[in-house]
This record gives structure tokens, C-alpha cells and sequence, in this order.
């Protein structure tokens, strides 16, 4: 995860530079089984692809599954055919890792979790890197008391009561509707929202959204995948953008900073690259 970190920061300034080709992915919509097929191609020195599923109500495996491919640049000749699911895990966490060390205070103390599952794990792991927290809150409708359990960790009896006066917030649940509400975040909070990665899906009301200063990874796939966006309507930059020093991250302590992240090829192929290289 450390070395993901600043490759995922590397992969997103790339993005916004326009070094990196990506175009925004293809889904196709499994009615049949209440799934989702998507095709991410990415060209950014590594070349390759993501081929992903997204089952949201599958409940004894994964709700994502996906195979990554790579190409060598130089000649089209396929060489990695690599589990895309770990990746996927890592990299989202690692993405918002990247986020939050250009956007959070640096005396942030209260992490708050909403949330329970991988992505939970995942970004507990990579926000550990970037920030020192005295106090982790988690809470989420299913599972909560196993993962605070698992990690030492403080089980919030709410949303609400594990997020108000946290730092850094993180919302990693498998939302439609908003589970983040705007008037519990305290002033200075930043927030990293990865899920509601569907026009008609949210995870975030409108107050938040109205008092954050937002940044994505892509603005050309946010406005058209994140309900939560389209709702917004503004964006402030793309964190590739901070990373290059186009853009202005958070400019002072008392405003409230969202990260919402959508996951993008550039960074799925990146970390495939990153694991190609190492086997190698």
C-alpha cells in the first residue's frame, strides 16, 4: 500500500495532464440479474484493460469481480492476465489515501467508517499511512460489531454518531439513497465517498454536497456516472490537478473537503503495472 499510494497519485496527475488515454467506460446493464458489465481500457506508458462486474446484491461473494489484461505497449502482444478484484480493493483505498494526504488537516485525530466490508478494510489500511488518528469510529447496518472487533476499533451506535466531529470520514457503503448527512460533519472535515457510482444513485445528501469544496478523479466521468455529482453540479478540480499544482487543494481549516471517487482505468492498469513489475 505504500508504494500504491504515490503510484495511484502519479496515475491521476498523468490523467489531468492528459499524458494518460482513457475514455470513459463502457457498462452494460445485466437487467436479467440485476448486474453491471464494465469495459475500462487505459493507455498510460502500461496498456491494458478492466474487464468488471458489479453484482450489488450478491451476498455470499463479492459484489465486484473483474480480470485486468495487459499489453506490451510496444508491440500489442498480451503478457499479465491478472485477478482485477484485490487490485480493485487496494487501488480505490489507495486512490482516496492520495486524497486525503493533499486535502486533510494535518491535525486530523477521528477517523470515522461508514461502512464494513473491503472497502472498509482497505481504506482503514491506506488512511492509516497518511494521517495519525487517535480514535476509529466505524459504523454500517450489517457486520459493524465483527469489523470493529477485528480491528480494535470503536462501533458507533450510528451514522450519525460516528461521524460527528471526525476528521476524515469515509463512505464506503453499498448506499442508493444518502447516508451521509450535512448538518452532523463539522467544519474542516474531509470525506472520501467511493460508492452511489450510478446516475440514480446517491450516498451523499445535498447539504454536504452544498458546503463541500468537491474534487474528482475525472471530471468527464463523474458528471455523467455519480448521481451524487450531477446533483452538485460543481467541481472544484481533479485531484490530479492538485497533484500537478493547477489546482488549489483545501484552503483552510474550517472548510469541509469531499473526495468523490468513481475508480477510473488509469489507475486499475497502473496497479496492474506496479504487480506486473514486481513478479518480473
Amino acid at each position: 500500500m505504500d508504494e500504491l499510494i504515490p503510484a495511484m497519485a502519479r496515475a491521476l496527475a498523468d490523467l489531468s495532464s492528459k499524458k494518460a488515454v482513457q475514455p470513459v467506460r463502457t457498462v452494460v446493464p445485466v437487467t436479467d440479474h440485476a448486474g453491471f458489465f464494465g469495459i475500462m481500457p487505459a493507455y498510460n506508458r502500461a496498456l491494458g484493460a478492466k474487464l468488471v462486474t458489479f453484482y450489488p446484491e450478491n451476498k455470499s461473494i463479492h459484489t465486484h469481480n473483474s480480470l485486468i489484461i495487459l499489453f506490451r505497449p510496444e508491440t500489442g502482444e498480451p503478457i499479465a492476465v491478472i485477478d482485477g478484484r484485490y487490485i480493485t480493493e487496494m487501488r480505490t483505498a489507495a486512490v482516496s489515501a492520495a486524497a486525503t494526504d493533499l486535502l486533510a488537516r494535518r491535525d486530523t485525530r477521528v477517523l470515522a467508517i461508514l461502512g464494513s466490508g473491503v472497502q472498509a478494510r482497505s481504506h482503514l489500511e491506506a488512511l492509516r499511512i497518511v494521517r495519525h488518528f487517535d480514535e476509529v469510529r466505524v459504523w454500517s447496518p450489517h457486520n459493524a460489531q465483527k469489523f470493529a472487533d477485528e480491528h480494535g476499533i470503536t462501533l458507533a451506535a450510528s451514522a450519525e454518531d460516528a461521524v460527528r466531529g471526525a476528521d476524515v470520514i469515509a463512505v464506503v457503503t453499498g448506499a442508493k439513497s444518502p447516508v451521509l448527512i450535512g448538518e452532523w460533519v463539522s467544519p474542516g472535515t474531509h470525506i472520501n465517498a467511493v460508492g452511489a457510482n450510478r446516475p440514480d444513485w446517491r450516498e451523499l445528501d445535498d447539504k454536504i454536497l452544498n458546503r463541500s469544496r468537491i474534487y474528482v478523479e475525472s471530471r468527464e466521468s463523474a458528471l455523467i456516472e455519480s448521481g451524487d455529482l450531477i446533483a452538485a453540479g460543481t467541481i472544484v478540480a481533479e485531484i490530479g490537478e492538485v497533484v500537478l499544482g493547477k489546482a488549489a487543494g483545501r484552503q483552510t481549516n474550517d472548510e469541509i473537503t469531499l473526495f468523490k471517487s468513481l475508480g477510473t482505468a488509469v489507475e486499475d492498469i497502473a496497479a496492474a503495472d506496479l504487480v506486473y513489475q514486481k513478479a518480473t
